[in-house]
């Protein structure tokens, strides 16, 4: 395969939302945070569905690859429950390959609910369910091997099973790439995040805002000078101010698309790392990539949901 992807399995939970809801349930917006099954029953209980998707970050990266025309797969760990088959059939539907089997567990399949505010902003609380609980023995060492790329996101990462299975892939992968995910995965997470990125990825994706966390800089110049040091690929994006990678001492900028009718922002990270990845495995130029990621990142957020209509 061109890329495999590794991270939590969760079913999306769309629903629309005041300012209000988010207020009134102490909901930072434009973050994610983790309930437990209890609370996200709670918070849904009066919400309207406005849609249901096979999700995850990663798991969205790999479907817009896949759309593309390239060859990918997927782990991620899900139950055997209703939950867990309607994932499966969501990926499968895309043409992913998904290489994990289906078995009973205590835990439910994960679920994230996304709440989109009148301005578009999505905020994210997520019942990481059994997704939060891979291992290496979830692992397919020879499927990774295989692989040109594997693709991990931070939103994974976690000590114990979780940091193990991540360290497995990373030990058997050609070229392990890497999303921070979220400003509070790199706040909790910010020494081991800085060590992957430095000692052991080969490609970064991450916004102004996460990169700027990690290593406490000022401002974008400390960024690239950062990442000129660690020599490895590192693209940041800025929303209205585009996207930028920087790779030794090349530096490549791409402006973000105008006049866009933005539904919702939901997935628009990942489908830029589907683009730009897109560009990385068929060897398009930085530019190239960056132009790619753009464009299907502007399509993303004029419509509902973190998959692309065709």
């Amino acid at each position: 395969m061109k890329v495999v992807g590794i991270g939590n399995a969760i079913v999306d939970v769309i629903c629309e939302v005041s300012e209000n809801f988010l207020i009134k349930n102490k909901l930072t917006k434009s973050t994610m945070k983790l309930v437990d099954e209890d609370e996200f029953k709670k918070l849904l209980k009066d919400l309207k569905i406005e849609k249901t998707i096979s999700g995850g970050s990663v798991a969205n990266s790999i479907v817009g690859l896949a759309q593309l025309g390239n060859e990918v797969g997927f782990i991620g760990k899900v139950n055997d429950d209703d939950l867990g088959k309607e994932y499966l059939e969501g990926l499968s539907k895309e043409n992913v390959k998904f290489h994990y089997s289906l078995k009973t567990e205590k835990t439910p399949t994960g679920t994230c609910l996304i709440l989109i505010t009148p301005d578009s902003e999505r905020t994210m609380c997520t019942f990481l369910g059994i997704a939060g609980k891979i291992n290496e023995s979830d692992i397919d060492e020879n499927i990774v091997k295989n692989s040109e790329v594997s693709f991990l996101e931070g939103y994974l990462w976690d000590k114990g099973d979780p940091q193990k299975a991540f360290n497995k892939v990373i030990e058997s992968s050609k070229q392990t790439a890497m999303s921070l995910s979220d400003l509070f995965c790199v706040e909790r997470h910010k020494d081991s995040f800085l060590n992957l990125v430095k000692n052991k990825l080969s490609l970064v994706f991450a916004n102004e805002q996460e990169i700027k966390s990690l290593i406490n800089a000022k401002n974008l110049d400390d960024v690239i000078n950062f990442a000129k040091q660690t020599k490895k690929l590192i693209v940041v994006t800025r929303g209205e101010k585009g996207a930028i990678a920087i790779q030794y001492d090349n530096v490549e900028k791409c402006e973000a698309n105008k006049n866009l009718k933005i539904k919702d922002l939901t997935g628009a990270g990942d489908l830029f790392a589907a683009g730009f990845l897109h560009g990385y495995i068929n060897n398009l130029s930085l530019k190239e990539s960056l132009v790619k990621g753009t464009d299907l990142s502007s399509k993303i957020i004029q419509q509902v949901g973190a998959r692309i209509e065709i």
